[in-house]
């Protein structure tokens, strides 16, 4: 019988931080990753337009993100 093995996402996907844990999905955060947005000030500095370009992110990602940045009195810069 097959042994069970280690998960590729596991091996090859290791978040740093918690950033957004919780509030939007996996692939998301790693395009935010990518780009090193770790917090939600470095978040403020892009337009939403910019960020809905990002791999992972959709309406429902973008609503979820952006009512968890009302939450904290952050918002994205104007267009």
């Amino acid at each position: 019988m097959a042994k069970c093995l280690t998960s590729i996402c596991v091996v090859n996907h290791v978040v740093e931080n918690d950033f957004l844990r919780g509030v939007i999905a996996m692939p998301a955060r790693r395009a935010l990753g990518k780009e090193k947005i770790d917090s939600l000030e470095k978040l403020s500095d892009y337009s939403e337009k910019e960020i809905m370009q990002m791999h992972g992110f959709g309406k429902n990602t973008m609503e979820k993100l952006k009512n968890y940045m009302k939450e904290n009195n952050v918002s994205f810069k104007e267009n």
